[in-house]
């Protein structure tokens, strides 16, 4: 098996360990493939990639698109990253709760989160290489965001003094006040 898949306390959300082949002159790994994630259950088509590049204490998040909710598959290329996906499926039993992990370019895992999460993350090396997959494009007329440290969500960042946070980061409302626009039932996300 190319990849071990790793449910975590919120349904749908999960760590993915890939199978690494090294030696002396290097390594080679499957980040993806559509047929084996699709059997774990991980039936996403991705239409859109990106990366960024950050130096350590940025914390970028926690982002959301309100009508558009994407899935992501995000991995660290270089560096290391403690990642965070918060549950905004209003219905859900996990609704406010997060599941946070460390991702780094040394161990190559990955971390599947699905639509109708935040997602944000806090740089913990010097820099990080951060790429991720979405199954849906990009659109700023549903940018949605929460608040890095909102009390209600309580999210345990590993480093908590001296974060970079952009101005438009500085500035998202907390869980309580955000219009929530896709809700859960029956195990399937809903778009309100």
């Amino acid at each position: 098996m190319a990849f071990n898949f790793i449910k975590t306390d919120i349904d749908g959300v999960v760590i993915i360990e890939p199978k690494v082949f090294g030696d002396d002159r290097g390594y080679f790994l499957e980040t993806y493939q559509k047929d084996v994630f699709d059997k774990a259950g991980l039936d996403y088509t991705f239409v859109q990639a990106n990366q960024s590049k950050s130096h350590k204490g940025v914390l970028r998040g926690l982002h959301f698109q309100t009508r558009k909710p994407q899935a992501k598959l995000v991995r660290v290329v270089e560096g290391e990253v403690y990642d965070v996906a918060v549950d905004l499926r209003k219905g859900s039993p996990t609704y406010g709760k997060y599941v946070g992990v460390v991702l780094s370019g040394e161990k190559h895992n990955m971390f599947m989160i699905p639509r109708g999460f935040a997602h944000g993350f806090v740089v913990l090396s010097e820099t990080a290489v951060f790429e991720y997959q979405v199954d849906d494009v990009y659109d700023p007329g549903y940018e949605g965001g929460i608040m890095w440290n909102d009390p209600e969500v309580g999210i345990q960042w590993p480093l908590s003094e001296g974060l970079d946070l952009s101005s438009k980061d500085q500035l998202h409302p907390l869980l309580k006040d955000v219009k929530i626009e896709f809700g859960y039932k029956d195990g399937t996300l809903q778009v309100l």
